[in-house]
């Protein structure tokens, strides 16, 4: 069984990135992220340090603006704007989830299309469906890189996605199947029937629907790829904290049975922030009506 662990993949992409960031910059071109973080959440402040972190490894700028769990709908749409106007700003990141009371959908859809690195907006996710994408979805796109630089062909494959959230399942779903990968997609949800025997016919399952070591043996078919997208905490009193992290996949169990299989930590998860660093270098690009520059 092979650990498809993206380590050497990341820090690949991430020369190819810092090298492109350099390039423009010496043809004038500054690249910049703003991020806004509204609240304390504590896996919201990790995750915003992760980009900062990114930023600075890539040579990328990075305006972050912390705002008190009490900010306004009004408040935070009118900073959007404002980043929205600034020519200096190419990307602009919304960390959610978003404290009580204040609009996600809404906060997303005020942000420009031009400059939603997320590629969360209706529009961005339109254009994906139609098979013409701006901005590429972060993590889905992971999941991409993974399988390419891992020699792991989709053409003609059988695959099933496991969750259809806007954010991994769904946009997944679409990107195997357009021209290049060439993928036979099959959705699955929770109102799917038979779900172990639809997974079990995959040449390459992802699982991502937040239930911890919930794709068991019998879900794989025989010497399947397997790309476990899931991130949950789950007690262990065995663990200095009281608890540690697995994904969607009973990873044991299943890597007795599959060809490859990603661990969690250190499978898709961090390629989500250098997909994101890589939307940030096109929508710079994009505003100089510069061609995007290609992984």
């Amino acid at each position: 069984m092979i650990r498809l662990a993206s380590k050497d993949i990341k820090e690949a992409i991430e020369k190819d990135l810092t090298q492109e960031v350099a390039s423009l910059k010496a043809s004038g071109v500054e690249v910049c992220l703003a991020v806004i973080l509204v609240g304390e959440d504590p896996a919201s402040q990790i995750y915003v340090g992760s980009k900062e972190k990114a930023c600075e490894r890539l040579g990328i700028g990075s305006l972050v603006t912390r705002l008190p769990k009490e900010t306004s709908q009004k408040e935070l749409l009118a900073l959007v704007k404002r980043y929205n106007e600034d020519p200096k700003v190419n990307g602009i990141l919304c960390q959610v989830p978003l404290p009580k009371g204040l609009n996600e959908q809404e906060v997303i859809e005020a942000i420009d299309p031009d400059k939603d690195v997320d590629c969360f907006h209706p529009f961005n996710l339109g254009l994906l469906a139609a098979g013409a994408p701006r901005f590429m979805p972060c993590t889905p796109f992971g999941v991409l890189q993974i399988l390419k630089r891992s020699n792991i062909p989709t053409q003609g494959k059988k695959v099933v996605v496991v969750g259809r959230s806007n954010i991994v399942g769904r946009p997944l779903s679409i990107l195997l199947s357009l021209k290049g990968w060439d993928a036979t997609v099959t959705l699955c949800h929770s109102g799917t029937q038979n779900l172990a025997a639809e997974c079990a016919q995959a040449d390459i399952l992802v699982a991502a629907i937040g239930k911890p070591e919930f794709i068991k043996s019998e879900f794989v078919k025989p010497g399947a790829v397997v790309i476990d997208v899931g991130v949950n905490r789950v007690e262990d009193p065995s663990h200095p904290k009281g608890s540690k992290v697995v994904g969607d996949v009973d990873y044991d169990a299943v890597s007795t049975k599959a060809q490859a299989v990603t661990p969690v930590p250190g499978g898709v998860g961090p390629m989500t922030i250098s997909m994101l660093m890589y939307n940030v270098i096109n929508a710079a690009r994009f505003q100089k009506g510069m061609p995007p520059f290609q992984l």
